[in-house]
């Protein structure tokens, strides 16, 4: 049953969609990396003061918050992630990114939202102003999260070590989305399990560079990591129970610059995802015991080293939170529209908010590709695509629409 309450609210929307589709156009555009969302959290500032937000700015680095309400009855987080990825833009779009960033060893980096958030940020900036609005019509709280950092998965706990809930009140629930290939338009969510764990890794290993003529004088590490990347595929397929779910990734393997130069050592970045923290320290003791085995196997001169780049926990939906708050969705969307689905492998770290705060979370995702297009000679790019480009209405209207509907469910 459709609640009035967000009819009333979304009554505003169309005056305002104009401006925040021009919004996400500027983020698209204007997109940094972790922990550097300097720019966008001054944006994100600015509309919340703007709409009557108590703002605290700089928590966890770069996080904003903003609270509204008296106090009186339920509080109700809304968390929206902030940060871009290192990829250089594809999409064709007239707001592409072409920005750059300079690493620290002087190399140009392109930057891209090729995950979303820009997203996720006009979203809850649309549902933020709309509640303000309508402020007479709920009781309780309503805490707006903006998180640096998901991409390195330790962002939303900087801002709980920071002093969150100290700075705003604990909330009742932690309520998220994040919009994902499917047509836009659709809402689905899982219960229970919803998220992997994963771990990201760098392995280096050591060789002894010589001349491409002369490979008896030498020890290969590009033929090391090779043998490495090929035995580390049999962990999920010959270790791991076909029951449970694994992926392995190597993503980077970096060695030599000449073809004629054997080099001194070759640099691999791998990741791992599962859904059941047992099997992903299986992966972990597996690649260790598989690295140092090739390592010792070809003769390395020492040992290779192995140090973990950043770490996911699995993303946990509690199960009567999450069907309340899907049988609001259907309400107001549609049962046609919001679906219950299993698992997905990619991972999150807006549980840590709601693990800190000891209290449900309810995380959705929403489908963000044009549901008229006909995508079978070529399917909707990928979250961290170079491709991605949602479609930005009706991607828009839903995360506008969920956000304020799962929020007035729990309000009062």
């Amino acid at each position: 049953m459709t609640d009035s309450r967000v009819q009333e609210t979304l009554g505003g929307f169309e005056a305002a969609a104009d401006d925040l589709v021009a919004l996400y156009r500027e983020l698209h555009a204007n997109p940094e990396l972790s922990y550097q969302e300097h720019r966008t959290a001054a944006r994100v500032a600015e509309r919340l003061q703007g709409a009557g937000y108590q703002v605290t700015t700089g928590l966890g680095g770069t996080g904003v918050v903003g609270v509204l309400g008296d106090g009186s009855g339920p509080v109700v987080l809304l968390r929206a992630d902030m940060d871009a990825l290192p990829v250089r833009e594809d999409t064709g779009l007239a707001y592409a990114s072409t920005v750059t960033v300079t690493s620290e060893s002087g190399e140009s980096i392109p930057v891209m939202h090729a995950c979303g958030h820009d997203m996720h940020v006009t979203c809850l900036l649309g549902a933020a102003a709309l509640m303000a609005e309508r402020r007479a019509s709920w009781s309780g709280t309503l805490v707006v999260l903006f998180q640096p950092a998901e991409e390195l998965g330790s962002g939303a706990q900087a801002m709980v070590d920071d002093g969150l809930f100290d700075t705003v009140p604990r909330p009742d629930v932690v309520l998220g989305q994040h919009v994902m290939p499917g047509p836009a338009g659709t809402v689905f969510a899982a219960s229970g399990t919803a998220m992997a764990a994963a771990r990201s890794l760098q392995v280096r290993m050591f060789g002894r560079g010589g001349h491409g003529s002369m490979p008896d004088a030498t020890i290969d590490p590009v033929v090391m990591g090779a043998s490495t990347v090929m035995r580390l595929q049999t962990l999920v397929s010959r270790e791991v129970s076909p029951a449970n779910p694994a992926v392995l990734t190597v993503g980077s393997f970096q060695a030599g610059t000449k073809e004629n130069v054997i080099p001194d050592e070759a640099v691999l970045k791998l990741n791992i995802r599962a859904f059941e923290t047992s099997v992903a320290e299986q992966l972990l003791d597996g690649i260790t015991r598989i690295v140092d085995a090739e390592a010792t196997a070809s003769r390395a001169p020492r040992p290779p080293e192995i140090t973990e780049l950043n770490g996911f926990e699995v993303t946990v939906n509690d199960p009567d939170a999450t069907a309340r708050t899907l049988e609001a969705l259907r309400g107001e969307l549609g049962a046609d529209k919001v679906f219950e689905i299993g698992p997905v492998s990619g991972s999150e770290d807006v549980g840590d908010l709601a693990k800190a705060a000891e209290v449900p979370l309810v995380y959705w995702f929403i489908g963000g590709f044009d549901p008229e297009r006909d995508y079978s000679a070529e399917p909707p790019a990928s979250n961290h695509s170079p491709r991605f480009a949602p479609v930005i209405r009706p991607t828009l209207d839903v995360g506008v629409t969920a956000l304020v509907t799962a929020a007035l469910e729990w309000l009062g």
